[in-house]
């Protein structure tokens, strides 16, 4: 069901090797159908938007206007949805605001000894796209986790499109949640031709400066292919989880905290790394017991057996040693005191600390977003949040005295650059404020 790994026989580089997720390899025919679709899009607009969505959604919509979600449908189904649902989604947004806040970049500025002032003005972007999936299931939680960030950003116009039902239906959970969220607009497209619109425009919808928010392999190569006309988060792989876990550990709760992740996708990795080879051995059986009884077992199977491993260790630090190298997108640290090894954590999505932090608080309630990164990017990607809707213009006022000071440095840096012009720049206005 689950393959076991000895890295303490097989060595760390071989289990590196058979568990990591490396880039796949693209089918050249969907390269070719995201190719086709964005340029459809660019060249025609709102026609090549409505063949995509019947082709791809079969929502044969009348019109482009027929793609919009209107204010109404909004507003009613926040009103549709059961009051435990609205009151979840209400809970969720606001941790989620409280914690963005709190990580809100801020204008700032120091001045010299000349009484020359630098500093740096934050602003958020004007407009922005939320790209929500669709398909396997609804995510209100996502609208909830791109949205809430680019509102606190302070992002006017926040842009949701997510996949229509053939009959052009999005879930009432889904909608609500973007209500809730703040979306100023919205729209019943999917794909690679709701990136497209998003990044190029059409007559019936005007161009954003960011796209952000996951998808499927459409989805992420549009991004790959737009990114330049628009700005991109990330390109976010299948969901994965890797749990460092000491003999302490119940076997049922560490199975359960895999299984949650298993269960998203037939490619989801759920890894369990542990110095306790009963502990292992105790997982194995759990997670047997569990599947048996999960709605989608079948996903979550598929799952375990290509892509999940568990894999036992010498020490707690060679466990943490290995996440660092496989870089997860969600690592659990399930050991008594987890702040002794948060120390040596460098590479990580989004960190769970302890027993009574499983990693489903971080997908719908904790507050950071839980579009993160995958893949082993996180070893030079970071986690979507409230920076991502900002922008950062560096500010410079020099004094009199300050340019003056700064003349010969200024000077000799352009000679050896061979760019006269720069120097003379400066040293024109320091003979003006001499004279």
């Amino acid at each position: 069901m689950i393959r076991s790994l000895d890295a303490r026989v097989l060595g760390a580089d071989a289990v590196v090797a058979a568990v990591e997720r490396r880039p796949a390899d693209v089918d050249p025919a969907i390269r070719a159908a995201v190719d086709t679709i964005v340029a459809g899009v660019r060249a025609r607009g709102d026609a090549a938007l409505l063949e995509f969505t019947a082709r791809w959604d079969g929502f044969s919509a009348s019109s482009a206007c027929a793609l919009a979600v209107t204010p109404r449908e909004f507003d009613e189904a926040l009103d549709a949805v059961p009051p435990d649902v609205r009151a979840a989604l209400t809970y969720a947004a606001e941790r989620i605001e409280r914690y963005h806040a709190a990580a809100l970049p801020k204008s700032w500025r120091i001045t010299d000894e000349h009484g020359s002032v630098m500093g740096q003005e934050i602003r958020p972007l004007d407009r922005v796209g939320v790209y929500i999936p669709g398909g396997r299931a609804a995510y209100p939680s996502t609208v909830l986790m791109t949205a809430v960030p680019a509102r606190v950003a302070g992002v006017r116009e926040i842009v949701f499109v997510s996949p229509p039902g053939r009959d052009g239906r999005i879930e009432p959970a889904v909608l609500a949640a973007a209500r809730v969220a703040g979306v100023t607009e919205g729209y019943r497209l999917g794909g690679a031709q709701a990136v497209a619109a998003l990044a190029f425009g059409t007559a019936s919808i005007r161009r954003v400066d960011k796209i952000v928010g996951p998808g499927n392999i459409y989805v992420a190569l549009a991004k790959m292919r737009v990114f330049g006309e628009v700005g991109i988060d990330m390109v976010a792989g299948p969901s994965e989880i890797l749990v460092v876990a000491e003999a302490t550990a119940p076997p049922e709760l560490v199975a359960s905290d895999m299984l949650a992740q298993a269960e998203h996708d037939p490619m989801a990795r759920a890894l369990l790394v542990t110095d306790a080879p009963a502990l292992a051995r105790a997982v194995e059986q759990a997670l047997a017991r569990q599947l048996a009884a999960l709605p989608r077992r079948t996903v979550a199977a598929q799952a375990l057996a290509e892509h999940g491993a568990l894999i036992v260790t010498a020490s707690l630090d060679d466990a943490v040693e290995l996440a660092n190298r496989l870089a997860p997108e969600h690592l659990e640290l399930f050991v008594r005191v987890p702040s002794a090894l948060l120390a040596r954590v460098r590479h990580a999505g989004a960190v769970f600390m302890g027993g009574h932090t499983p990693e489903v608080v971080g997908d719908y309630v904790a507050g950071p977003s839980h579009v993160l990164p995958t893949a082993g990017t996180a070893r030079f990607a970071s986690p979507l949040g409230v920076e991502d809707f900002i922008t950062r213009a560096s500010v410079i006022e020099y004094s009199p005295s300050g340019l003056a000071a700064a003349l010969p440095h200024l000077a000799a840096l352009a000679r050896v650059e061979g760019l006269a012009g720069h120097g003379k720049a400066a040293e024109l206005r320091t003979k003006e404020t001499a004279s």
